[in-house]
């Protein structure tokens, strides 16, 4: 409130209590002051603000207009080695363990248990079902003679995996446990295949035989991106008693470029191991491209998992 003149000098305004400074700085009748500014300079200020939030809003929508303009929806702005990705993919596994061992790549269990061993049943039927639950649109059937059309996609047969079923426990009530591989997904990435004039000397000799025998039987159906799951270690190869792969001991392909086409899903392969029991394998699967590298301490073009069967 206004000081009182008296003459030439000013007095100070009354002493109020709290409550009543208080009352007043809320609402003060004899200035029409309200929290301590009149009705026009709240409106001043608020008129401030809205023009300010108003230019600001609008200079952020037309940044990201412009920045959205360089996108495209259905594919990646930089691609293959232009990318954080790269153009050299990794090879994932199923089933994982649990998320308490987040870390931990130990496939463990006791056969003659099925309540231990049903964890990994469960598990890689979940994965499988996510294949069968996924919307079937622009798949086909494909083969290496018919591979799809544009702006189609091949289909996986969960079916094809027999012996690796539901049905048979995915082996693992046995010494025979089922592990899935897939390819992890690069946009636009083409596999470069072998031919069997350039197999590398590091592949091992038991698919350089496979690859040979593919060719003189049935030359048409080696555009594979080929699989390879081998002991690490001497032990570990001596571990491992025999190894089948189905539907067949690679990737297709036809399943390549991945093109962000809506029902597109990765091929899988599933090795079937049949193993020593009461022991600790280390196994290293690799994918065989010209153009993958592989690189354990990256995890590129190849897995590492233990398995262990009591």
């Amino acid at each position: 409130m206004a000081d009182k003149k008296i003459g030439e000098y000013y007095a100070p305004p009354p002493k109020m209590g709290k409550w009543e400074g208080f009352k007043k700085f809320i609402w003060n009748s004899e200035t029409s002051q309200c929290l301590g500014r009149t009705g026009s300079s709240w409106a001043k200020i608020l008129l401030f603000y809205i023009i300010f939030y108003a230019a600001l809003t609008g200079f952020f929508a037309a940044i990201f207009a412009v920045f959205y303009q360089t996108l495209e929806v259905d594919k990646p702005k930089w691609m293959l080695d232009n990318g954080l990705i790269g153009s050299n993919p990794g090879l994932g596994f199923r089933p994982m363990p649990p998320e308490a061992n987040v870390e931990s790549t130990l496939v463990w269990y006791e056969s003659s248990k099925k309540d231990n061993y049903m964890y990994w049943v469960e598990e890689t039927e979940r994965f499988l079902k996510s294949y069968d639950e996924l919307p079937k649109k622009n798949q086909v059937n494909c083969s290496f003679e018919h591979p799809p059309p544009e702006g189609k996609v091949c289909g996986v047969e969960v079916s094809s995996f027999a012996p690796c079923t539901f049905d048979n426990n995915f082996g693992y009530h046995l010494a025979r446990p089922c592990i899935f591989l897939k390819l992890n997904k690069i946009y636009n990435w083409e596999p470069q295949i072998y031919d069997l004039a350039n197999l590398p000397k590091d592949m091992p000799e038991g698919l350089k035989h496979h690859i040979k025998e593919k060719q003189s039987l049935r030359p048409n159906e080696t555009a594979v991106v080929w699989v390879s799951c081998e002991g690490e270690n001497p032990a570990d190869v001596e571990n491992i008693k025999s190894r089948d792969y189905y539907p067949r001991m690679g990737f297709p392909s036809f399943y390549f470029p991945f093109k962000n086409i809506e029902g597109y899903i990765p091929p899988i392969v599933a090795v079937q191991f049949t193993v020593e029991t009461g022991v600790l394998i280390n196994i290293e699967c690799k994918a065989w491209a010209r153009n993958i590298k592989h690189d354990r301490s990256d995890r590129r073009g190849s897995v590492h998992f233990e398995l262990m069967v009591d």
